[in-house]
């Protein structure tokens, strides 16, 4: 079973940058589609970011182009966020794909953590 764990949050002013990390927990070797995703208080899990297992086809949500990059390196997915706005606030997760190609549902990903919060004051 895939198991993610979720590290680099933190609070920071509007405007600045954190850098978000994904690693596999355990023995568990990510071999599939990797995504981040986040969710604000009485909203959904929404999709952010994604990246396949050669970082040959990333995707971003319209909300973060520009802003954000993905990345990967052996075992471990990156989230660069610069230019953070108030409205970024929210818990991030990643999570692994069930299939080869990067999909943008939820309920297409496993191994989820237990996240890590991201506050960006005004």
């Amino acid at each position: 079973q895939v198991q993610l764990v979720e590290l680099g949050g933190g609070l920071v002013q509007a405007g600045g940058s954190l850098r978000l990390s994904c690693a596999a927990s355990g023995r568990t070797i990510i071999a599939s589609p990797i995504s981040w995703f986040r969710q604000a208080p009485g909203k959904e899990r929404e999709f952010v970011a994604g990246v396949n297992w050669s970082s040959s086809n990333i995707v971003y949500a319209d909300s973060v182009k520009g802003r954000f990059t993905i990345s990967r390196a052996k075992g471990t997915v990156y989230l660069q966020m610069n230019s953070l706005k108030p409205e970024d606030t929210a818990v991030y997760y990643c999570g692994a794909a069930r299939v080869s190609t990067i999909a943008t549902m939820s309920t297409e990903y496993s191994g989820w953590g237990q996240g890590t919060q991201v506050t960006v004051s005004s």
